[in-house]
């Protein structure tokens, strides 16, 4: 089933704090998980970022749009009490508490009306949240939806150049990843002729205390077990324990099963893979904006505070 979308919880939060008591969040999501019948792995589910829980996402948010209906108050942060206008409310409850409910409320209607005008026709329009998201979840499907876009252009733009242009590239995503030493040292490393099936050794950490031996190759199908074989038997002519696969291309399940259960340690990147972590670590990308998202620093109201 998965956790509901945020709006489902707003009537049993505000029952929650029918009783006219103070509720903390940590207080109400285990109350909302067992009303809703949540497995311990759909309350631990965590947003694309990974900094949250999608569950207790949808909860905080939930709390915030009845305190911006008017419904409830926040004493403090992270709690919630309920008001007179939402004991009103619950003298005759609707079936559902939503978005659209709450838009009775001029309080409500004004939070949710964007503010200000863009500067300049770089800057783009706030965008409207679905009902079904919270705002971070909005913000964060729309940056996973632009960033797999981009991904597709970086890796046919990779695809498009020279052997030599992607040799270069793996250098430079490597030192920008905290390999290879200096620049120097990493550019002796990729790009020589084929060694037994290696195509550069380059240093795991700046001191040079391990190596890692690579394979960096542009292909057109996927590459199968075969090739991979290949690869370890080159490590072990060399005695190395550690080895690191790059194409453009993708890899066969037999081939990512194979590397898999070896002894010696192979890490597979493919080209979905190598677009995002040269997106992740600014190789062929560049920044055209960044946004802060903020949140109230509860300290800096606390008037007993020294």
């Amino acid at each position: 089933m998965g956790v509901p979308d945020f709006q489902s919880f707003l009537l049993p939060m505000l029952r929650i704090a029918g009783d006219g008591k103070e509720h903390s969040l940590a207080e109400a999501r285990p109350r909302l998980a067992t009303d809703f019948k949540l497995t311990q792995a759909e309350q631990e589910e965590l947003l694309p970022s990974g900094r949250q829980s999608r569950f207790g996402n949808r909860v905080a948010w939930a709390k915030v749009y009845l305190e911006q209906a008017g419904l409830v108050a926040s004493p403090r942060r992270g709690h919630f009490q309920i008001s007179e206008r939402g004991r009103e409310v619950l003298k005759s409850p609707p079936a559902r508490i939503d978005i659209k409910f709450l838009e009775q409320y001029p309080e409500f209607v004004e939070f949710r009306t964007p503010k200000g005008k863009p500067e300049g026709p770089s800057t783009p329009a706030p965008p409207e949240v679905p009902d079904a998201e919270t705002p971070e979840e909005a913000l964060e499907a729309a940056h996973a939806k632009m960033t797999s876009t981009l991904a597709s252009e970086v890796l046919a733009r990779v695809k498009a150049g020279s052997s030599t242009f992607f040799e270069r590239l793996v250098v430079e995503l490597l030192l920008k990843m905290g390999y290879g030493g200096s620049r120097a040292d990493a550019g002796q490393a990729v790009g020589k002729a084929g060694d037994e099936g290696i195509d550069g050794v380059i240093s795991e950490d700046r001191l040079g205390l391990d190596i890692v031996y690579l394979q960096a190759k542009r292909w057109d199908g996927s590459v199968g077990r075969p090739e991979i074989q290949k690869f370890v038997g080159a490590l072990h002519g060399k005695r190395a324990k550690k080895g690191v696969f790059i194409t453009t291309s993708d890899f066969s399940k037999d081939a990512e099963e194979y590397a898999a259960r070896i002894d010696t340690r192979i890490v597979l990147i493919g080209g979905v893979k190598l677009a995002t972590l040269m997106i992740d670590h600014g190789v062929g990308v560049t920044s055209i904006a960044s946004y802060e998202v903020k949140r109230i620093d509860s300290d800096y109201f606390d008037e007993g505070a020294v």
